[in-house]
């Protein structure tokens, strides 16, 4: 899951970087996302669109591990800095942790029977690192990573295509004791980590996903620390940006050099950025919030460059000037074979570079409805970065839901909210974007991170209490759309 788009630099560097950012674009159109402002929107649509995806089109769902597995001191597995963070007292709303959370580890039959009950043709998964290297380097514990191997091979007895991310978000505090993501040496132990994966499932996965949200880890878990590791340093989060990057891309050129055989890419949440009028400093502040939020992590990835707009805004002296070496971003842009896009929320931004609320928002305050940025989202990447293949990795809302005295469980509007965010991505398709699939957050019910498990996400109700798991009406509302293909 994703979690509140915070502006990835200072107000201050916003302001001192529109100026920069206007001049760099002289002539270009108002936003390099999408060219339209807050005030023009797409009406949403009730009831069956007539629509019909196809026959190549997959259909999945998404989860993560500390999200579902439990287990959390089970059969040699070591702690991340999410066990860390939510044992901590303040940071997770009711003192919730993982240690159990929906006990997927022990129930990951009946949660695949489930992915097959519904008609889904992908499931994308993480792995735990800690999991498989209790102390992110070193001896491999072979109870967790035969864990991965059943997994897999369920998902591949019972016709679902394997898609596995190898980071979101749990590096194992062993490794967050000696300076984490801050430290370089961090992405070459993640790429150590990979070739790991690669040796004992790679002939099993088809996809592998990298990094999940890298800006996630760099706005909510270092600027806001409301995300684990918890630091609030803006200095050092650049530093960890580029960190990731560089382990994204050694992770690549380690699959390559493994003779890997499947398709591999980078999990990448995306808002477009919309002036909130169409002043010219609203709009060149917005095209600067789309370099925070966006180019940083698709230009290095796909253009083997940072965007200039965005590094003019660094001080002389920013840490990460210096953490930026001869060929790294030549690593970083190792070509990929697939971008994974996930979508929630755009940002509206003001003349001063503030961030405005413009749309409707879902029980997460931070999430404004907006099912025409997923159309930007996708026909933008199609324009500014080519022609490349595209899943939706991650793409829902949170609904208060919880059985009725029949025991249904009626998430009316999160079958709304997935039908126009479908919509818009049957629009994509047909303006040529080379869309492969869509993988609705969640499969289950889970802990949503800093919300604990106050916030609802899945399509499936997870009863916490005695795990039971209830098929939502928009679970079974999807398992129409995915087995007739029709919306």
């Amino acid at each position: 899951m994703t979690s509140p788009p915070i502006a990835g630099l200072s107000r201050r560097a916003l302001l001192r970087g529109a100026a920069v950012a206007a001049a760099a674009t002289a002539g270009a159109p108002v936003l390099a996302a999408c060219g339209r402002s807050a005030t023009q929107t797409a009406p949403t649509q009730a009831g069956p669109l007539g629509l019909t995806f196809p026959g190549t089109f997959v259909f999945g769902a998404a989860t993560s591990a500390y999200q579902i597995e439990g287990a959390a001191a089970e059969d040699g597995r070591g702690p991340s800095i999410w066990d860390t963070f939510s044992h901590t007292p303040n940071n997770v709303r009711n003192g919730d942790t993982g240690d159990v959370a929906a006990d997927h580890y022990h129930r990951w039959t009946e949660d695949l029977d489930l992915v097959k009950s519904l008609g889904l043709g992908s499931y994308r998964f993480s792995i735990s690192w800690s999991r498989v290297l209790p102390t992110g380097t070193g001896t491999v514990n072979r109870k967790g990573l035969d864990f991965y191997k059943r997994l897999i091979e369920g998902m591949r007895e019972r016709g679902i295509a394997p898609v596995a991310t190898m980071f979101h978000w749990d590096l194992p505090q062993a490794l967050q004791d000696r300076g984490g993501w801050e430290n370089r040496d961090c992405a070459s132990w993640f790429a150590d980590y990979a070739q790991v994966l690669y040796r004992e499932l790679g002939d099993l996965v088809p996809t592998w996903l990298t990094l999940n949200e890298p800006k996630t880890v760099v706005q909510v878990g270092y600027q806001f620390g409301a995300h684990a590791p918890g630091r609030r340093d803006t200095r050092a989060s650049l530093v960890v940006a580029h960190h990731l990057l560089l382990a994204h891309g050694l992770a690549v050129r380690a699959y390559r050099a493994a003779g890997g055989t499947g398709r591999i890419g980078p999990a990448l949440n995306l808002a477009p950025a919309y002036p909130v009028d169409d002043s010219e400093p609203a709009r060149e502040a917005a095209l600067l919030a789309d370099g925070v939020e966006n180019r940083l992590y698709l230009d290095p990835i796909l253009k083997g460059a940072y965007p200039a707009d965005v590094v003019a805004t660094w001080a002389p002296d920013e840490p990460v000037r210096a953490a930026i070496r001869p060929g790294d971003l030549a690593v970083i842009a190792s070509p990929v074979d697939i971008l994974a896009v996930q979508y929630y929320n755009p940002v509206f931004v003001t003349a001063n570079g503030d961030r405005a609320q413009v749309k409707p928002t879902s029980e997460a305050s931070w999430q404004q409805i907006y099912p025409e940025g997923l159309f930007d989202v996708l026909t933008r990447i199609k324009r500014d970065y080519g022609d490349l293949p595209i899943t939706i990795t991650e793409n829902g809302i949170p609904v208060d839901d919880a059985p009725d005295a029949a025991g249904k469980v009626n998430d009316g509007p999160r079958v709304a909210f997935l039908r126009d965010h479908l919509a818009a991505a049957h629009r994509a398709l047909q303006s040529g974007v080379r869309l492969e699939s869509y993988h609705v957050w969640s499969l289950l019910d889970n802990f949503e991170w800093a919300e604990g498990y106050a916030q609802r996400w899945g399509i499936t109700y997870v009863d916490f209490a005695t795990q039971k798991r209830i098929p939502k009406a928009s679970a079974e509302w999807y398992r129409t759309v995915a087995t007739s293909r029709r919306l």
